[in-house]
């Protein structure tokens, strides 16, 4: 396989070595590297999902107005379905995110970050459940009125 050598990293992305433990006996040594942290992937599905169900639940307000006289109730009770189960997801994917995230680690293993993206997922899920319910019973309402 021919391809082109690896740059060496510049300035700004070598780390300093966290510490070196000399080998004894021997001209080697071991070096503990710092672990950068990294962004909790459960806290941004928490996010998308939470946003997901906020999107979902203005359909359900929007087809409950617009099509009272046409089956607009079937279709906001469908997607009524769709944006609460969406808002579960963000709400149970941003509490094991936030889990994740608190857990104490030991150095070289990875640290988590992301906590207010996890917040923010479990907002717009608790958001995004709550309006797709209360644009579903406004579409009953009209309806049914």
């Amino acid at each position: 396989m021919t391809g082109h050598p690896v740059p060496p990293p510049t300035d700004d992305q070598r780390r300093p070595p966290k510490r070196v433990e000399m080998v004894p006996g021997t001209p080697f040594g071991v070096v503990h590297l710092d672990v950068a942290p990294v962004t909790s992937g459960l806290a941004i599905g928490a996010l998308v999902a939470g946003v997901a169900s906020v999107l979902v639940s203005l359909l359900v307000i929007c087809f409950g107005v617009s099509f009272k006289d046409d089956g607009g109730a079937w279709a906001s009770g469908a997607f009524a379905v769709l944006g609460v189960l969406a808002g579960v997801a963000a709400i149970v994917t941003g509490l094991l995110g936030q889990r994740q995230i608190r857990r104490p680690v030991t150095p070289p293993a990875v640290r988590f970050t992301g906590r207010g993206l996890a917040v923010a997922g479990i907002s717009c899920g608790v958001a995004g459940g709550v309006l797709s319910l209360l644009g579903l019973g406004l579409a009953l309402l009209l309806t049914l009125a």
